[in-house]
């Protein structure tokens, strides 16, 4: 089954420092753009936004295409937290039989399965006899548009 994996074989903690950025305080049209451009009010610092945890936060890069269906790609970032609780329906970062890999997770009556998001993929059930365990919980994807 191919599955969509991480380029590290260990995961990288993000470094605490803030990033700040400008942010625009008005919504931007998907048409014709405003006048008022070169103007920003306030700025942001994307650990605040984007990290919940920064002790169990970690970066991730995709490899593979098996979640393009909901917009992970190859090369992608994403960030992952280790504190939070894996839900059914949570997008996850898993390890199984020693290979991390990224899938939604379906927990239901005692059924736990990986499930990709490209349909050239099945759904990967787990078994009693395989080394399972959810690492941690996809929070965002860093997507590189260019």
């Amino acid at each position: 089954m191919e599955t969509t994996s991480v380029s590290h074989n260990h995961p990288v903690l993000l470094d605490p420092s803030p990033l700040w950025l400008d942010v625009c305080g008005w919504l931007v049209p998907a048409g014709f753009p405003s006048p008022a451009a070169d103007h920003t009010e306030e700025r942001i610092d994307l650990n605040k936004q984007l990290i919940r945890n920064k002790a169990a936060t970690y970066v991730f890069r995709v490899k593979g295409d098996s979640m393009t269906g909901i917009g992970i790609y190859e090369g992608d970032a994403l960030l992952v937290d280790r504190s939070m609780d894996p839900k059914h329906n949570h997008i996850v970062v898993a390890l199984l039989n020693n290979e991390f890999t990224v899938k939604r997770l379906y927990r239901r009556g005692g059924v736990v399965k990986l499930i990709a998001e490209n349909p050239i993929y099945p759904a990967r059930l787990i078994k009693e006899e395989d080394d399972f365990v959810v690492w941690g919980v996809v929070t965002n994807n860093i997507h590189k548009l260019c």
